[in-house]
């Protein structure tokens, strides 16, 4: 459970601490939703490459990428295009109908959306918290640099 905390009470050495600790979780909640975005992008343009498939371009010649990640296409000829072997993970294929493949994608597509939603008011609170813990750090620094400057010029 969290604890709060009066960031008005802390010192600078713990607020840098704080500053820190909420960079790496602001750095943690970006880069999995940016991962989250990247394997949701590939879910689309495989669903998106469902749709070119018809009856009008089975026995044809056609240019397919074998893979998401390569980045070359070999000449193929589709001789069935109502079925299609799908990744559903940890090296397991699995054969579906077009239709169902689309409908497959379209449940890993939105719920990646669920997930990157859920995701994202927690990296605004967290992005928030920074910004108030920076300020603090600026008004102790700015009571530091006055309480000098003040017992600088009484030694005068």
């Amino acid at each position: 459970m969290a604890q709060s905390i009066n960031i008005t009470e802390l010192n600078l050495p713990q607020l840098e601490m704080l500053k820190n600790q909420l960079d790496q979780e602001v750095e943690f909640l970006s880069t999995s939703i940016a991962q989250l975005k990247v394997v949701q992008t590939k879910y689309v343009e495989a669903k998106d490459c469902l749709n070119v498939l018809n009856k009008s371009n089975e026995d044809g010649i056609s240019l397919c990428r074998p893979g998401w990640s390569a980045m070359m296409y070999v000449p193929g000829k589709l001789h069935d295009v109502e079925h299609v072997l799908i990744d559903v993970g940890t090296g397991y294929y699995v054969e579906k109908t077009a239709e169902d493949a689309k409908d497959f994608f379209k449940r890993k597509i939105d719920f990646l959306t669920k997930q990157m939603e859920k995701i994202q008011p927690a990296l605004q609170e967290k992005h928030a918290m920074k910004q108030a813990v920076m300020e603090m750090m600026s008004q102790k620094i700015q009571q530091l640099t006055a309480l000098g400057a003040a017992q600088a010029t009484a030694k005068a």
